[in-house]
This record gives C-alpha cells, structure tokens and sequence, in this order.
C-alpha cells in the first residue's frame, strides 16, 4: 500500500523522468505539411531557396537590377521631353504674343512723330530739308522708312553723308555731313558772252549755281553759300563747252587739274592764292595776292614745285613778275 502511495504522490514531489514530454508547448507543423518541425524551429531558413519562399510568402516579386535601371532612365526622358515640350510651348506663345503686340503697335497712332531735328546743315534751307526728309504728318517712329530718307537725302548734291535715326518716343533726328565748297568755278555760258559761277566741292561734285546777289534766286540761297564762295579761290578762263550739271561729277581735265592743284599746296602758299587759271593742264597758272603770277601746269609734283616758288620769292625780296615751276628742275622766273 506504501509504494502505491508513493507512486500516486510523485508528480507534484519528484522530478519528471527522462525522455518524458515537457509542459511547453511544441512548436507547429510547417505550412503545408503534417510533418512536425525539428527541434530548430524558431531559426530562420538558409540560402536562395529560404530568402525566394519568404518573399513569395510576403507578396513581392523578383526584379532584374538592369530592369530598374532602364525604367529610370526611361522616366527621366519623359521628364526631360515634358520639359522641353512645356518650353517650346512657352517660347511660342510668348513670340505669337509678341508679334500681335507689335502689329497693333504698328498700325496705331503709338511713337506719332511730333518733332524732327536736323543737324550738321549749312548750305541747304529748313525748306531745301523739308522737300528732302518729305516726313508726312501723323506719320510714327515704327512706320517711318529711314533708309528712304537717307536715299532722298543723298540725291541732293550738298549732301556727302547722312544718318537718320529714331528717337523714342516722338523724336526723328537727322544728322548731315555736307560737301563744302572747294572752289568757285566761272563757266562759260551758252553763248559764250558771259560765265557763271558755279561752287564746286573738292572731290569735283558740282554743287550747284550761286545766283546772283539781289536776285529772288537770291533770297531762296542759305548765306552760307555766299560766305563760302567770298572765302575760296576762283577758277577762271574755264575753256568754252565745259559742262557743270548739278550732282554730277566735274569731267572736264582743266578744271579737274585745277582742283588737284590747289588741294596740293600747303596752306603756305594756298592761303595766297586768289585764282586759278584753267585755260589748259599744262598752262595752269595761280595768281599770288600781292604776288607774281606762278605757272604749274599739271599737279604733279605740285609740293616740290611751291617750295621751289617759294624759294624764288624769299632770294628776291624787292620781287618778282612772273616764276615758271612747269619743269621743277629748271625753274624760271623775270625780277622786277
């Protein structure tokens, strides 16, 4: 009865015998399987083969990395394409916007013309400028054709050069380089029983006839072709049939050989001079202000011949009638 006893007290007072079942319990059967897992259940499967079914187990895909790299680079094309897109767009409504703007500027009463300056004018009149320029009223800054102004500018003989520029917001300025008159040149009249006086710029443009003074041509002429033509020698004994045309260039040899002289000398001598005779190039012959008559025929080796002639004055202080620096090398001259 003892032992009996004893047996039945001894699961609450003696350990438990080896090999019997604990009271935890055991973990669970692997998914899918009957089976019971070994004693490593808690441990986490191994290799390609455990990290492929625990991905499979969680929902996620397998993605090559060349794959992802395609894809970003394919979205940042797209970017890049909408970007430019959106630009070229941009840029388009912004030029259309632009040229409507300024159409409507264009064909509007916007940068109206209300004043026209002129500078650089001597021998042309306000009207002589007003006929020329031809700037017609309500006319605007955005419609005006400059380069037509300047053409029509250019044609009139006085004029060498011209700019016309814009001024905003109501100011058309026109700014003028004139010809200045070279010489007076007496030309033969038609029939022979008179000259006229004709100013001529130093490049041989004919500028135009100097009407007499006291006439009503007169009084249409700016004074400062007047002025001009007090102050600059004259060509004189012009042979008969010599042409002058106004904003034509001087084909006659006489004339032109005379032109060249005189824009050869120094002002030494220059200054002296009164007049040229043009009768002939090899004859030209300058008249000295209290001085004698110098004859220098062509222009060439015009300095060399002043200097000559200037020599022959300063050796001959009582004076001289007449020098010949035709020939420089052998000189000629009559002493009083």
């Amino acid at each position: 009865m003892a032992s009996s006893s004893s047996r039945k007290s001894g699961p609450s007072g003696s350990r438990p015998r080896a090999g019997a079942y604990s009271s935890r319990p055991r973990a669970s059967a692997s998914a899918g399987s009957g089976r019971p897992s070994s004693g490593r259940a808690g441990r986490q499967p191994s290799g390609r083969a455990g990290s492929s079914r625990s991905s499979q187990s969680r929902g996620y895909s397998s993605v090559r990395v060349g794959d992802l790299y395609d894809n970003r680079r394919r979205d940042r094309g797209n970017q890049r394409y909408r970007r430019y897109m959106i630009g070229v767009v941009t840029v388009a409504v912004l030029i259309c916007g632009g040229v409507l703007g300024l159409l409507g500027a264009y064909h509007s009463q916007l940068f109206e013309i209300k004043h026209v300056t002129v500078s650089g004018v001597e021998h042309l009149t306000s009207e002589d400028m007003q006929a020329l320029a031809a700037v017609e009223e309500g006319e605007t800054l955005l419609r005006v054709d400059t380069a037509a102004i300047r053409n029509s500018l250019l044609r009139d003989a006085w004029v060498d050069d011209v700019v016309v520029r814009r001024e905003f917001p109501d100011t058309l300025a026109i700014d003028v380089t004139e010809r200045a008159v070279a010489a007076v040149v007496e030309v033969p009249t038609q029939d022979a029983t008179d000259t006229k006086a004709w100013a001529i710029a130093s490049d041989g443009m004919w500028l135009m006839p100097i009407p007499k003074a006291g006439t009503e041509a007169a009084s249409k002429t700016s004074a400062k072709v007047y002025e001009d033509a007090a102050n600059v020698l004259h060509i004189t004994d012009v042979p008969y049939g010599t042409q002058a045309e106004i904003g034509t260039y001087c084909s006659d040899a006489n004339v032109s050989n005379a032109l060249a002289v005189v824009d050869g000398l120094t002002t030494q001598l220059a200054d002296r001079v009164v007049s040229v005779q043009a009768t002939d190039p090899e004859s030209t012959t300058l008249s000295i202000e209290d001085g004698p008559d110098i004859v220098v025929g062509t222009a060439e080796n015009i300095r060399e011949k002043e200097r000559v002639a200037i020599e022959i004055m300063a050796q001959h202080p009582e004076g001289v009638a007449y020098i010949n620096v035709r020939t420089v090398d052998r000189p000629t001259w009559r002493a009083l």
